[in-house]
């Protein structure tokens, strides 16, 4: 597709690189790389072959090969040492999955896998032939990094990133980059230069974000494990709106090298990098694998703390204290996802968990406050010259931000790191204080929602203060998969809601949204969070209510 030769260059722009990518992508498809693929088909439109962002309209025709349904990485591994599929064979069943263009060294790495198999009789490691994509914001050597900025389109890497060279040493092929939105600073994935990315399950729902594009491939089985980053909920959100697994670490636990941000350079509310998965054991190998590998030996900034299986095994063979937090005091959650929240809490008191109610007062919403203004410290200035140097339209939400507040001194800087230590601090003493009324054991983990409603209607995402809280405080968090919207269970939420007055203006506009018929069968996740550096512990108890919740089934 070419645009007019009136049309303003940064139009010019988005389109050429669009068009770059989607001829690469039909070179693939025509060449000799899938003529063993006898189920193949191609389901495009020429006029889709624009849009291109694997939503659920160009995606659910693809035929599946049975070779993805090996959907955990220990399922591929075993699959892998029995011969039952080779490395190769899986990387071209995913490829027919996605619309990015980074199958042709995707499958030189799947060959190079092969022959070593085949040589040594071993797998390369932990991660051998595993189809993994990544947020775009990570370095691939010879692609772009564009975060949607057209600005940065044609602009290939140099390098890897540090993931991205750790993954191909334990053996994963990395096949795609994916779509998130203009600054990264929001939760939908939207932007001039890709376009909209749109639910799965409803085009026109958000799939959420910033790792929106992300989650959406996971959705559609286009990928086992996808990386994403997260400054504020952005792995959390898709994971909770898609129905999908999501770890958001504390920072330095991962390795960010290589892995381009708005706002790089503020390093006091860091974004950090974190898995993706459509099972909690992938989310778990895929972390343990990393930092197994010493990220620290690459990225300077990561902690040199090896992984702890002692402390995932041990969360696992006791009762625990659980705090549960319903309400973050600002924005009252729908009741579908109160009711999933409660249905976790007893099914972990009916195992034995101790459940301890965490009441946040004011608290979460003063240190948000605070996390705000190191949001626009600089006045929007590195937001806006990423999208001053293509030409390209500012989204509205962007503008809203960029103009949201003047820069600050340096000394206003400091101040304000004064009074997040100060928060940080009353946070821990919270934490510390929360205790089991019948043993004075402090809690284990805390339990809470992840957003105040399911997927919402495009550009309808204001509040979210029950994940961004986590990356204030840094402590890790997991979201998984707990339930859905369902009629039939909350056919009273609708006199509920109306019922209910509204505490302020967020609060007032959350309850607009809630709409049972629309919202019907969308995912619903609930998020766990332990203490900072403690990934180990938040995924163990993830393993308790992640059996439990599946025991139970995901609706009752």
């Amino acid at each position: 597709m070419t645009a007019p030769s009136d049309a303003p260059q940064w139009l010019q722009t988005a389109l050429t690189k669009r068009a770059t990518r989607d001829e690469a992508m039909m070179r693939f498809m025509q060449t000799g790389n899938v003529r063993n693929n006898r189920e193949w088909k191609f389901p495009w439109p020429d006029h889709a072959l624009s849009e291109l962002q694997l939503t659920g309209e160009t995606a659910s025709e693809v035929s599946v090969a049975a070779t993805t349904e090996l959907d955990s990485t220990d399922q591929i591994s075993q699959a892998l040492l029995q011969g039952a599929v080779t490395a190769t064979g899986l990387c071209v069943a995913y490829i027919r999955r996605l619309t990015e263009v980074l199958f042709d060294d995707a499958l030189k790495q799947a060959q190079y896998l092969d022959r070593f198999f085949k040589e040594k009789g071993r797998l390369v490691g932990p991660l051998h032939g595993v189809p993994m994509t990544l947020k775009d914001q990570f370095d691939v050597e010879g692609y772009d990094s564009t975060l949607g900025y057209v600005g940065r389109a044609f602009k290939p890497a140099a390098q890897d990133s540090a993931l991205a060279t750790l993954l191909k040493r334990l053996g994963a092929v990395v096949i795609a980059k994916s779509n998130l939105p203009q600054s990264i600073m929001w939760c939908e994935t939207e932007n001039p230069l890709w376009g909209l990315t749109t639910h799965p399950k409803n085009s026109d729902f958000t799939p959420g974000g910033s790792t929106g594009g992300e989650g959406t491939l996971l959705a559609l089985k286009g990928s086992v494990v996808g990386w994403g980053t997260d400054i504020g909920g952005s792995i959390r959100i898709p994971s909770h709106m898609l129905g999908l697994y999501g770890l958001k670490p504390s920072n330095t636990r991962l390795p960010y090298l290589g892995v381009a941000v708005s706002t790089e350079g503020q390093e006091h509310v860091p974004s950090v990098i974190g898995p993706m998965a459509r099972n909690l054991d992938s989310l778990i190998a895929a972390t343990k694998a990393v930092i197994g590998a010493k990220p620290w030996d690459l990225d300077p900034r990561c902690s040199p703390l090896p992984w702890r299986s002692g402390m995932l095994i041990e969360i696992q063979t006791r009762p625990l204290v659980i705090g549960i937090m319903r309400d973050d005091g600002v924005v009252k959650p729908h009741p579908p996802v109160a009711r999933i929240l409660e249905k976790t809490a007893r099914l972990l008191e009916e195992a034995g968990h101790e459940l301890v109610s965490w009441e946040p007062g004011t608290a979460h919403q003063e240190c948000i406050s605070i996390m705000d203004q190191f949001y626009t410290a600089d006045g929007g200035e590195d937001i806006r010259r990423d999208v001053e140097a293509g030409g390209e339209p500012f989204l509205p939400h962007v503008e809203a931000l960029v103009n949201k507040g003047s820069p600050i001194s340096v000394y206003s800087y400091w101040q304000l790191n004064k009074q997040k230590l100060e928060a940080q601090k009353k946070f821990l003493d919270k934490w510390n204080s929360t205790v089991s009324p019948t043993t004075g054991k402090p809690i284990d983990i805390l339990l809470t929602p992840v957003m105040p409603h399911s997927a919402v209607p495009h550009r309808k995402c204001r509040w979210v203060g029950y994940t961004k809280i986590f990356n204030f405080v840094d402590y890790p968090a997991v979201v998984l998969p707990a339930g859905e919207v369902y009629r039939e269970l909350d056919v009273s939420a609708a006199s509920e809601i109306a019922a209910h007055g509204a505490r302020n203006e967020l609060d007032s506009w959350n309850k607009e949204l809630f709409d049972l018929e629309t919202m019907h069968g969308m995912p619903i996740g609930v998020q766990l969070v332990a203490r900072r550096l403690e990934e180990e512990k938040v995924l163990g108890a993830a393993k308790i209510v992640d059996e439990l919740l599946r025991s139970a089934g995901k609706m009752a």
